[in-house]
């Protein structure tokens, strides 16, 4: 990433499949249907009025200005670390993701007070709670910067400073 510009676009790029995906979920599935892709791998409704695995799901509508909050902090801190490591592509471009997921998911709190998973996962009977392309887009944006942190790590070690992942 170059700038911090190059990082909005990247998690602007994120919240546009994100809010595609989700109202094209919205638009043919009904909440509760399943519809079988492959034995280990379904498309479902599921409104989430909490966090990750519906953490705090139930707690009375509190939690949303929370989640929006920590968001809208997340957003802030994040687009100052991605303009003051502007040069540093992979761990930027991890921070960005990480940026559209969290500013996906906001959208659809503030928009909706619940944000829209569809993707669903499973091996026999045990079942990995529905989430979303927002969601992806943190769970891949976390994976670069600890790659980049393991990259830094090593590099250290061995008196490399160029940083980067280590395969």
């Amino acid at each position: 990433m170059r700038s911090l510009g190059l990082g909005w676009l990247l998690a602007l790029g994120v919240v546009a499949v994100d809010q595609v995906s989700k109202a094209w979920v919205r638009g043919h599935l009904v909440p509760g249907q399943v519809v079988r892709v492959t034995d280990w791998f379904n498309w479902v409704l599921a409104f989430n009025q909490g966090a990750a695995f519906s953490f705090l799901a139930t707690s009375g509508g509190w939690q949303k200005g929370l989640f929006s909050a920590i968001a809208v902090l997340a957003i802030v801190v994040l687009s100052i670390l991605i303009w003051r490591h502007a040069t540093e592509r992979w761990f930027c471009t991890g921070l960005a993701l990480i940026m559209g997921g969290a500013l996906g998911n906001l959208v659809d709190r503030l928009g909706a007070g619940e944000v829209t998973d569809f993707v669903q996962w499973h091996v026999g009977q045990h079942y990995w709670p529905a989430f979303n392309g927002a969601d992806s887009a943190i769970t891949v944006g976390v994976v670069m910067l600890l790659l980049e942190g393991r990259g830094k790590h090593a590099s250290a070690k061995s008196g490399d400073n160029s940083g980067g992942p280590v395969a």
